[in-house]
């Protein structure tokens, strides 16, 4: 059975900014990661069946894409905060806003077994108004596989404007 987010973040990014190969919608070929509430505005959660192509010893996970799911969990989950704290809700109309990585540390617990659905939760800190620090663990089932801290700051006006 595979687990799903309902409602997530990045369904509501604009268009200009959907595009990221980890959670980005509009791309075709990428993981389309999905960050949702896994306990309202406390913790966060993203779900991921790895392909056969993300193998790095047969039967095991790659790390990189490890590592791209907690960066994507956590700028999403990073993005589900503020958005809360400024006093919305997914769906309410307004376009939450986006984060991008300042900083991304991943510790590797444990080889990550390939044909088990993971599972990132996250929990958010502001550190600054324009940085938040998440905390996030992926999971393989119960197996804890990795756990992450990434620092994720707002995208900035003008990063659009530089493109």
């Amino acid at each position: 059975m595979e687990e799903l987010v309902e409602q997530a973040v990045q369904d509501y990014y604009g268009e200009e900014i959907a595009w990221c190969y980890g959670c980005g919608r509009l791309n075709e070929k990428g993981h389309h990661f999905r960050t949702g509430w896994l306990t309202p505005e406390e913790k966060t959660v993203t779900y991921y069946q790895p392909k056969p192509e993300h193998t790095a010893i047969p039967g095991f996970v790659y790390g990189g894409l490890l590592a791209s799911f907690v960066d994507c969990h956590s700028t999403g989950s990073a993005s589900l905060a503020l958005h809360y704290k400024n006093g919305h809700e997914l769906g309410d109309g307004t376009e939450p806003p986006r984060f991008v990585t300042g900083s991304l540390h991943v510790d590797f617990l444990q080889p990550t077994p390939q044909n088990v659905i993971l599972k990132a939760i996250g929990m958010v800190e502001e550190i600054h108004p324009k940085k938040w620090k998440v905390l996030t663990e992926v999971y393989a089932g119960d197996i804890p596989c990795a756990k992450g801290e990434v620092v994720a700051v707002i995208m900035p006006a003008t990063f659009l404007k530089n493109k």
